[in-house]
């Protein structure tokens, strides 16, 4: 079999974090197996539907390195001999009509000409008498004559697609297993809408027929619209794909991830700071595990190592904490050059100057990549390098405002100013020294001079961040520092 899968947003929106995961997990399933990934666009909901949000998919695809081989482009051209890839072009060509049609003449569809308002109450009277709230069926049965009449008055129909009255439907999914709905609990669901547009659950899979997909990957939300898919299929005397639903994401709180859980579109985490690299290996454990249960992977792994076997059925726990301790990760094994590179957006967004850099700004950079954990941490951590220090009450109160600070901060201006050269290892050894000689432990020395030079109490290592700031700058607010004592 030859794998084909597609990943179909809805353009009604960002691309959040549960479109991402099942994005991530069809492609990587096409890497696995040597197939092909397809991104369609189903824009079939006409009044939410937004050029805004194709191009934000597009963008998050890409910035997740999530590169598809068939489909929409970002340039509004498709590459692919299955196309149009975008839902509303094939509805244009009358691609979803043909089928509704053919549907009709068999008997397994038909047309509906009942109001929304007409069955919202035959919803409500359901209910009031214990019945399950669907649509009666009324129209399954019109007559030309009752028809015409309808048609007279104005009213444009919707086709529905006639369930079976008896029995029930399933499908083993390759995560779920076993799944099995009493038909008698399915609504003859709308298959064309009055103005002529397909739902959801007609397009797709007519879509998926002629596009030869060949697995769905989707969320768990979607089972409940299988058994109604699984009709169609057989229906049209088609053999329905390999089916695989994912399970839920929830909350830290155990709700449904959602915006008041933080962040959820996947460009916002990229405005954050994060690494595309680190979200698509935190993304793939929304879920799935190897049999070690590996928490990070090198580049190109998730696509050797990805199998659906490894797919839970329980809902996975969105953990930003998580997310955060991973980027850190990532962001530690970024060459000097690269780190640079991702940071420098969030510089120059700072405003800081750093065309003033007194050493190769990878260099200041570098200096505390241990730390990081978010790419937009950087500014405000090398910002002191370019500007005057900014001190921080708290560290001026406990280390600057002590009996012995003045003298520290005076003597050691005086053995900086009388080095001969002033690298780090000399400012070390000149620090040290002075400390001995006038009975002081080194922590006595090493906090006041840290906070007057940077205006801070922690910091990266002291006598490199000296060595760079250089000694004329030092003894500038090692000065400055004196007058506020």
């Amino acid at each position: 079999m030859t794998i084909r899968v597609r990943f179909a947003p809805s353009p009604t929106g960002h691309l959040h974090i549960g479109g991402a995961r099942t994005a991530l997990f069809n492609y990587l399933f096409s890497r696995k197996h040597k197939g092909a990934f397809v991104l369609r666009i189903e824009d079939t909901d006409e009044d939410r539907s937004t050029e805004g949000s194709v191009r934000s998919i597009f963008e998050s695809m890409k910035w997740l390195g999530l590169d598809w081989d068939e489909g929409a482009m970002p340039d509004g051209a498709e590459k692919g001999s299955f196309g149009p890839y975008v839902q509303s072009k094939r509805e244009a060509a009358g691609t979803y009509r043909k089928y509704a049609e053919e549907l009709i003449k068999t008997g397994k569809a038909y047309q509906c000409y009942c109001t929304a308002a007409e069955v919202d109450e035959m919803r409500r009277a359901a209910s009031v008498a214990g019945r399950l709230p669907k649509y009666d069926g009324r129209c399954r049965s019109l007559t030309e004559a009752q028809r015409k009449e309808f048609e007279a008055r104005g009213r444009k129909p919707v086709v529905r697609f006639r369930m079976p009255d008896d029995g029930s439907t399933g499908w083993t999914d390759l995560i779920h297993e076993e799944v099995k709905f009493d038909n008698k609990l399915l609504s003859d669901f709308i298959m064309l809408k009055a103005s002529g547009y397909p739902t959801y659950n007609f397009a797709c899979v007519v879509d998926d027929q002629l596009m030869e997909i060949s697995h769905v990957i989707r969320g768990d939300d979607h089972i409940s619209n299988t058994p109604l898919q699984v009709n169609l299929y057989r229906a049209l005397g088609w053999q329905a794909p390999g089916l695989a639903h994912l399970s839920m994401i929830l909350g830290p709180d155990g709700t449904r991830l959602s915006k008041r859980h933080g962040a959820t579109s996947v460009g916002e985490y990229a405005k954050q700071g994060y690494l595309a690299g680190a979200m698509k290996n935190y993304l793939a454990l929304l879920g799935w595990s190897t049999t070690d249960s590996r928490q990070l992977f090198e580049e190109g792994e998730l696509e050797e190592k990805f199998d659906l076997k490894g797919c839970q059925k329980s809902p996975a726990v969105f953990d930003p904490v998580k997310l955060t301790w991973m980027n850190g990760e990532y962001i530690r094994k970024l060459p000097g050059d690269k780190l640079l590179e991702m940071a420098m957006p969030f510089i120059k967004e700072a405003a800081i100057p750093v065309e003033k850099s007194p050493v190769p700004l990878a260099d200041i950079v570098a200096l505390e990549q241990e730390k990081y954990r978010l790419l937009c941490e950087i500014p405000a951590k090398i910002e002191f390098f370019f500007s005057d220090a900014k001190y921080d009450e708290k560290a001026v109160e406990k280390t600057l405002k002590t009996p012995d600070a003045k003298k520290i901060l005076a003597g050691i201006k005086e053995a900086y100013s009388a080095l001969g050269g002033f690298k780090e290892a000399e400012i070390e050894a000149a620090t040290r020294n002075f400390a001995k000689t006038n009975a002081f432990k080194a922590g006595q020395v090493f906090h006041p001079v840290r906070v007057a030079v940077s205006g801070r109490a922690e910091g990266p290592t002291l006598f490199r961040m000296m060595e760079y700031l250089g000694r004329e700058e030092i003894v500038k607010r090692l000065e400055k520092a004196l007058s506020l004592i």
